[in-house]
């Protein structure tokens, strides 16, 4: 690149104005509520947006220890706003445990919120700390607000006899009336917010709107505005339309329902809670819509075969769970396989083997939803990008189930599921129709006759006349459907499921390329790796760099035309948090050359490293 850095200067455009804010402090501080109502601020203010929860994998750890440390990052502004922010720009720490935790995360120059009386022996102790760190010169190169917030905030709501546990649990309110002033907002829509959430004469209601008041004014009146300077938010216009904030977890739950609805079919979604996939279920709780019902299992295999069961006698069946789950379900995925039935497995990955990190972000299931189960077990695997692709994934995931007669997995992730970014809700008039044609009788009818375009099996409701199923996971004949133990008739039933998989690549064959469709860099991701690459990616093409960006949807079957895309660049990069899953895959056939970069730390990639990689790859061909 030496002879293009006169032309790279020349097309440096002015980065567009953004902001990002982290709420930490021990898990039940309410951080994500704040956090979350933030998001609900900017979003209404036409901003782009995308947020990072952050939890403990402790959620019960002892208070004030680093390790019950509890955060929400919300990042807004003009332009792509596709990933939660590398640093932030404003922290605020309720205590010095969630300073200790965070301040690394913290620009130079950044602003730090803290809660001073947090800030004595004990917590200071607690946290890890051997001297006060807001005395010792370590903050030194950031703006503070230090502000008796505990205090302050008892004082605002005692009129309502609260007592001071009660009373200290309205600090994040305190805190969310100070940052509300920062950004030159008002707090009437947050007080609305309040009086819907709590009733307009709950006492949590009137303590909390007095305890927003009392940081809002304070920030009004203290000498804050002479040393900080506020933050004007640029007016923004949003797209026409009606727009909300939406998880990947809401997304999910509101495609699942869409999707059975445009099937005309009862859905049921048979789970057994964990994390990072119990929203799911709860979502769907809290709307009772007509013909969806959620079922909770008693355990993992109960869950995934109750929704074999439901997909058996005619309905949807839907089962979710993360990765320990998925390893239960795994027989009786095997078993819908077998039966060729429509089944919907939700994994919202999680981080590491066993326990792991249940509240981390990864994306190392991938070879456990192409490979894991015994025998030869194929199903269709795919992957949304972002939390509001989550809706348009499961509408596809059910139409292909029910074209298919096939189980098919949709790969989630924590960060997806938590995440929240602009929605624009659809006009669900015009999503097409997925009506389903039940199998009806017919003389010399056979159970395992196919289509011979999709090689997809009837689905036949059960006590329809004439027409018996055969269910069970042992061998059937490929015509009859009776129990077979001839070995040329197990190699012909396992090449045709294989086959019936592989013919579901051809629904993926429009792989959508971001840029030019041949040049220097071509970056594939799949699942939440969008918004990092993304955001990369256009902040380099504004510096003169040519590079491509494609977002995989369907990790299995590979489309046999993401090979061909591949070819027209000059170098390919993987980019992933699991130790190469895709790239191992993708190496053996489709791209042999192609190179990886991955991470496996429960984090999401940071923009600026992928930035460092992207030029390192096109300037120096590493």
């Amino acid at each position: 690149m030496d002879g293009n850095s006169s032309e790279i200067e020349k097309n440096n455009i002015e980065e567009n104005w953004s902001t990002t804010v982290r709420f930490a402090g021990d898990s039940g501080d309410g951080m994500q509520l704040t956090g979350g109502r933030l998001t609900f601020e900017a979003a209404i203010s036409g901003m782009g947006l995308a947020t990072f929860p952050d939890y403990p994998a402790e959620i019960r750890a002892p208070a004030g220890t680093t390790f019950g440390v509890s955060s929400f990052q919300v990042r807004f502004g003009e332009g792509l706003i596709a990933s939660s922010g590398d640093h932030a720009d404003i922290l605020v720490a309720m205590n010095p445990a969630a300073l200790k935790v965070n301040i690394k995360e913290v620009l130079p120059g950044g602003l730090l919120i803290l809660d001073s009386s947090s800030f004595n022996d004990r917590g200071i102790k607690k946290a890890g700390y051997e001297e006060n760190p807001m005395e010792n010169n370590s903050l030194a190169g950031l703006q503070i607000i230090s502000a008796d917030i505990s205090n302050l905030t008892i004082e605002a709501v005692k009129e309502f006899g609260l007592g001071n546990k009660d009373g200290l649990r309205c600090r994040n309110m305190w805190t969310l009336g100070l940052i509300l002033w920062l950004f030159t907002k008002e707090i009437s829509e947050t007080v609305d917010w309040l009086e819907n959430k709590f009733g307009k004469d709950s006492i949590l209601t009137k303590a909390n709107v007095a305890a927003l008041n009392a940081g809002h004014t304070y920030a009004e009146n203290s000498e804050i505005s002479s040393d900080i300077l506020r933050k004007v938010v640029p007016k923004s216009t949003p797209k026409k339309g009606k727009w909300r904030a939406i998880t990947g977890a809401e997304s999910l739950a509101f495609g699942l329902a869409t999707g059975a609805i445009k099937s005309k079919l009862n859905m049921t979604l048979c789970s057994y809670p964990i994390t990072p996939a119990s929203p799911i279920m709860h979502y769907l709780a809290n709307y009772e819509l007509k013909g969806i019902s959620i079922y909770q299992a008693e355990d993992e295999i109960a869950a995934c075969c109750s929704a074999i069961g439901v997909s058996y006698a005619g309905g949807l069946g839907v089962t979710s769970s993360s990765g320990p789950g998925i390893s239960l379900k795994t027989e009786a995925i095997g078993l819908a396989v077998s039966v060729e039935l429509p089944l919907i497995i939700i994994n919202s990955q999680r981080a590491g083997p066993s326990t792991g990190l249940p509240t981390r972000a990864e994306q190392s299931d991938l070879m456990q939803a192409i490979y894991g189960r015994h025998g030869e077990a194929p199903l269709v695997v795919l992957a949304p990008k972002s939390p509001s692709d989550c809706f348009e994934i499961a509408q596809k995931a059910i139409y292909i189930s029910i074209k298919y007669m096939t189980p098919v997995m949709i790969l989630s992730d924590a960060y997806l599921t938590n995440a929240s970014e602009p929605w624009l809700i659809p006009d669900i008039s015009k999503i097409k129709d997925n009506s389903v044609s039940f199998g009806e009788y017919h003389e010399n009818y056979m159970p395992f006759e196919r289509n011979p375009d999709t090689l997809a099996r009837k689905w036949v409701k059960p006590g329809t006349k004439g027409m018996e199923h055969r269910i069970g996971g042992l061998e059937k004949d490929s015509i009859s459907g009776n129990i077979s133990y001839d070995p040329e008739n197990h190699q012909k039933m396992t090449n045709l499921r294989a086959k019936k998989i592989q013919n579901i690549q051809k629904e993926f064959n429009k792989i959508e390329i971001i840029g030019p469709d041949k040049g220097d860099l071509l970056v594939i991701g799949w699942g939440s790796t969008n918004g990092p690459i993304s955001e990369a990616r256009e902040l380099l093409t504004n510096k003169g760099y040519t590079i491509s960006h494609s977002q995989i949807s369907c990790l299995w079957p590979i489309s046999d035309s993401l090979k061909v895309i591949a070819s027209k660049f000059k170098s390919v990069i993987v980019i992933e948090m699991n130790d190469g899953q895709l790239f191992n895959l993708l190496k053996v056939d489709t791209i042999p050359n192609a190179k990886s970069l991955t991470q496996v730390s429960g984090k999401p990639f940071r923009v600026s490293h992928l930035i460092d990689e992207f030029k390192n790859i096109i300037e120096l061909g590493n």
